[in-house]
């Protein structure tokens, strides 16, 4: 081969060489463009930090602390509808033995009063076996005064019923040891003392039932006058017959 021939081979390989060489360095560069923007993208993407994370479990606990706070509401109207159920079954159990003992119910034929006596009873029995209960949560010290109040209410109604005047008399004492009002009568203070240290829940039982036995006693002693009365005015008994 000529040095001619040489010259343009080696000319040729020259220019292949360079084109190359420039191909490789826009390869590399693209390479590292593609890099950087990477990186780039990479820095602007939100932080996933710890913080982050924590205010994210804090969306979640508030979101639990809602729902429960709604239950909590569902809770307590549920409680108060089975409260109301308990005194209706009261009020009505009330009614009727009022019913049964009522100077109507002495003053009708016996046929007539054998038919509303059953109807009575009956009711009577469907009403008892209606069964609510609302539990209440008592430490020692509230399960302590609730079991002292139980048994000093019990021990009234004994004397009650062996006298009705001096057993009243401690009724109303009791009852108004249970009232915010200044009552016309003497309160009470130990049993004060005592139902102040029951549950909130028991304290409105309490007074509820010495209200239901007020109730009882003005009954109870108003058949006793009108029954008196009607003694009074018999012929019979004005004429000294047997």
């Amino acid at each position: 081969m000529s040095r001619l021939g040489a010259a343009a081979d080696g000319g040729t390989a020259g220019r292949s060489d360079s084109r190359t060489a420039h191909t490789l360095s826009r390869s590399q560069h693209s390479s590292t463009n593609m890099a950087q923007a990477k990186i780039q993208a990479k820095m602007n993407d939100p932080p996933r930090s710890k913080f982050s994370r924590t205010m994210s479990m804090a969306d979640r606990s508030g979101r639990l602390l809602e729902s429960l706070d709604q239950l909590e509401m569902r809770v307590d109207a549920l409680r108060e509808t089975a409260s109301a159920m308990e005194q209706e079954r009261e009020c009505i159990l009330e009614m009727i033995q009022s019913l049964q003992n009522s100077q109507e119910m002495r003053n009708i034929c016996a046929g007539e009063k054998e038919e509303l006596s059953l109807t009575a009873d009956r009711l009577m029995g469907r009403t008892i076996s209606v069964e609510i209960s609302v539990g209440t949560n008592r430490n020692s010290q509230q399960e302590d005064a609730l079991n002292k109040a139980t048994l000093i209410i019990d021990e009234m109604v004994k004397k009650l019923l062996e006298d009705m005047v001096r057993g009243r008399e401690r009724l109303l004492a009791l009852h108004a040891a249970c009232v915010t009002e200044a009552p016309p009568v003497p309160i009470d203070q130990k049993f004060q003392a005592i139902v102040i240290s029951c549950a909130l829940e028991d304290q409105k039982k309490i007074k509820r039932r010495l209200e239901t036995l007020i109730r009882n006693v003005e009954n109870a002693e108003r058949n006793i006058k009108i029954m008196d009365n009607q003694k009074l005015d018999d012929p019979k008994a004005t004429n000294g017959s047997p």
